[in-house]
């Protein structure tokens, strides 16, 4: 029976590009994919669908939009639009990129939900809201940040936390705040509409759902039972309503009322996979409802709650035929040198600064697979054994073997692999591509696959580097090079070079999951169609007699090395924070030690007067919000909040040097009497205040001004 795969990532919020935890777990799932679409071969056949979507409703999108001047949609549209060349540049394969503003969407999210009322499961209740004074208008629960109540954790959002993974009601974060505006949030009352988590149903069945073998990794069972409690104590009724002004689908007989954004981007996912579907002629409903279908979804762990608890509850008593077909791959944070990215620290990767540098992609994607298991662990980029990993398994292991012996074949053979091979040859294949497991020999091509198969990405690889190590001693041993100045052997050197490149093919095959560009280029100079996974049998000879006799293609260079300057380049230049006042102490006086020369300052400008001076009026102005600017490589839009009692839009060239996230809730200084300035990306209201150095290449670094803490905005720098 073929096996269908509905394969899911989590879906990007459609307010900015990817970043780089989306790209590595895309990767994850298109390594995953290919895998599976190799399994081509009766009992082992594949039908696999993968699919994603842009996540676009909530408050967010819709205050971006309106600052400029643009309607919701088309702000997702031009987001969607750059989506491309991320997936493209690191090999991302989906079927289907789609959006949860779709009428799919709205069709099933309203379905699912008139099943959840119709069942009980949804109530309305007045509750007290946070609203924003300022802005006039009821917060969503990611538009508050605060304390979490559980952990303490600073800066978290109004639903769930980020550091210990907790989800509560934004009432419950301490010392909340608006992301807007910064003001701290009123409470008004509201009709609101709540899924009831609380019903002991609910309860019962995530307690047998969690625990299903196979549906997710143990450790997440038991975080997830944690959260349930012993008898679902634990569970609350959840929010599932905002109010308008609202970028969302309307619930369905509650006017002014739209779904919380959480409720219907999981429905995102078969939203794309019916727009998918319709596209292609297949039946939907008849594909769910396949007993034979599996829906796998890969989920990074800062978002499980939502994944493991509202999720399937919603599916299970809409009585969706998805819920027992779904399993969850939970995944961990990507770091560097084993701390969190951060701009600031200048341990930043930006994916298409990556493809920008010329930095191959299946460089990235062979570095990610290798550091990847099935367990809910960070990942960590360390850039000096990034290098080291590639340099020595892709280059030294792998090409190196076709490097050396198809050049051979291509000269003196007319480019014909021997029609025979010798029995050590033959040996030398055998001991490459099996293991003796308990006196029994087995084919390494079955525990790699299972390997693939269990998203231990890193085992299978390192299994295949041994395959690669030695079929290089085997090319070490018989050293084609030397057999080759001697005519009395020929036949060796046909059946040595013809023997290191079946077994160079094998390696490809076993690879091409991770390096799919690679593989390709492969499949083209050994002249193969395609690579499927039966083309890894040994026994019965399958491996060495698909090769024999064959006539191959030019050899052309399939990998360079990596150039260890290049992570230099990848990585965000550390930023510096500017100077207010001196250090007491002994540091005072390293500060002054460490100071520029004073032939390194930018001359001074012409001498002004007093007056002069007064005419600019520069004030303190706090950074409420920090976007980046669509279109725009330099810029990033802040909304500034001088005292005025209104915002300021203001478009500053700071892009290269700071992260939106890094600007939000700080002081700097605003030229507050500049006359505004209108931009394609909208109207600039003033300039912010930075230092940079003159000489551009030699000290790239731009340092946004920071005032001393207890200044409030609007106050004037005199």
């Amino acid at each position: 029976m073929t096996r269908k795969l509905f394969v899911t990532t989590a879906l990007p919020y459609a307010n900015a590009a990817f970043h780089i935890g989306h790209i590595m777990e895309y990767i994850q799932a298109d390594i995953w994919v290919r895998f599976q679409r190799m399994q081509r071969d009766g009992a082992a056949d594949r039908e696999v669908h993968f699919v994603g979507a842009d996540d676009t409703h909530g408050t967010p999108i819709m205050i971006a939009a309106e600052k400029e001047g643009i309607t919701p949609q088309q702000f997702v549209a031009n987001i969607a639009a750059g989506r491309a060349q991320y997936l493209d540049g690191f090999h991302i394969a989906f079927d289907n990129w789609y959006s949860t503003d779709s009428p799919e969407n709205v069709d099933l999210s309203q379905s699912i939900y008139r099943k959840l009322r119709d069942t009980g499961l949804i109530v309305t209740k007045t509750v007290d809201r946070f609203f924003d004074p300022v802005k006039g208008m009821f917060l969503a629960d990611r538009n508050i940040k605060g304390e979490c109540p559980k952990c303490g954790a600073k800066n978290q959002y109004g639903d769930n936390c980020e550091v210990c993974g907790a989800a509560y009601q934004p009432t419950d974060l301490v010392n909340p705040f608006s992301v807007f505006t910064n003001a701290t949030p009123v409470m008004k009352p509201s009709e609101q509409y709540f899924f009831k988590l609380s019903d002991p149903r609910c309860f019962e069945f995530l307690k047998d759902w969690l625990n299903t073998p196979g549906r997710l990794q143990p450790e997440m069972v038991n975080k997830v039972s944690e959260w349930l409690g012993e008898a679902g104590e634990k569970l609350a009724d959840w929010d599932i309503s905002r109010d308008a002004p609202y970028f969302g689908i309307p619930i369905p007989d509650a006017p002014g009322k739209f779904f919380y954004v959480w409720m219907d981007a999981p429905v995102g996912y078969l939203a794309s996979l019916k727009n998918y579907c319709d596209k292609k002629g297949i039946d939907f409903d008849a594909f769910l409802n396949d007993p034979s279908t599996e829906q796998i979804h890969f989920i990074g762990k800062d978002i499980v709650s939502f994944h493991l608890l509202f999720w399937p509850a919603m599916l299970k008593f809409a009585n969706h035929p998805v819920i027992d077909k779904l399993k969850v791959n939970v995944h961990g944070f990507l770091t560097v040198n084993n701390e969190k990215m951060s701009k600031s620290r200048g341990t930043g990767i930006s994916p298409l600064r990556y493809l920008d540098l010329g930095m191959n992609p299946e460089w990235l994607r062979y570095y990610i697979a290798f550091k990847l298991n099935s367990k809910v662990e960070d990942l960590d980029f360390n850039g000096e054994d990034f290098v080291a990993r590639v340099n020595s398994d892709l280059i030294g292991k792998y090409v190196n073997i076709a490097s050396r012996c198809a050049g051979f074949i291509a000269k003196r053979f007319d480019g014909k692999l021997a029609s025979t091979l010798s029995e050590g040859a033959q040996s030398w294949i055998n001991r490459a591509l099996t293991v003796d497991v308990n006196g029994v020999i087995v084919e390494r091509q079955a525990s790699i696959a299972a390997h693939f198969e269990n998203r231990e990405f890193g085992k299978a690889l390192r299994e295949i580097m041994e395959i690669a190590d030695i079929t290089n001693q085997y090319v070490d041993e018989n050293k084609p090079w030397i057999l080759a100045k001697d005519a009395e052997k020929t036949a060796e050197l046909h059946d040595v070079c013809t023997t290191a490149l079946i077994l160079f093919r094998q390696l490809t095959i076993l690879l091409s999951p991770v390096l799919p560009g690679v593989a390709k280029n492969v499949a083209s100079f050994l002249n193969d169609a395609e690579f499927t996974w039966a083309d890894t049998q040994v026994f019965g000879d399958a491996v060495s007699n698909s090769m024999l006799g064959r006539t191959i293609g030019a050899y052309s260079h399939l990998m360079t090395r990596m150039d260890a300057k290049m992570i230099e380049a990848l990585f965000d230049a550390p930023q510096a924070a500017a100077a207010i006042a001196a250090p007491a102490g002994d540091a005072a006086n390293d500060a002054v030690s460490a100071a520029p020369a004073a032939a390194a300052i930018e001359e001074l400008a012409p001498e002004i007067k007093i007056d002069d001076f007064l005419k600019v009026d520069l004030r303190i102005a706090k950074i409420v919000n920090c976007e980046l600017v669509d279109g725009s490589d330099k810029l990033l839009r802040l909304t500034l909040d001088a005292g005025e009692g209104r915002l300021r839009n203001v478009f500053s060239g700071i892009r290269s040097a700071y992260q939106p996230e890094e600007l939000v809730g700080k002081l700097t200084v605003l030229v507050a009497n500049l006359a505004p300035r209108k931009m394609k990306f909208g109207i600039s209201e003033g300039m912010v205040m930075a230092a940079s150095s003159a000489d551009e290449k030699a000290n790239p670094g731009i340092y946004i001004l920071n005032p001393w803490p207890g200044a409030e905005p609007g106050m004037r720098i005199r």
